[in-house]
């Protein structure tokens, strides 16, 4: 009877754990989307910052 109980707890257990991450789902994919718009943000100003070294790198090249 013991192990009985053990594994129905342990089913329900699972049982759980499936439904927790069944209710995660949505929340994962709008985390994902976040971190690409985040990712690409950065991405941009790192673009434009490093632009700006180069417009002033040669901008002093054309001044010598």
């Amino acid at each position: 009877m013991k192990a009985f109980f053990v594994g129905l707890l342990f089913l329900g257990a699972a049982a759980s754990l499936m439904l927790i991450g069944v209710l995660l789902f949505p929340l994962l994919i709008i985390l994902g989307v976040l971190l690409r718009a985040v990712i690409s943000l950065l991405f941009v100003v790192f673009a434009i910052w490093l632009l700006g070294k180069l417009i002033l790198w040669v901008w002093t090249r054309i001044k010598r």
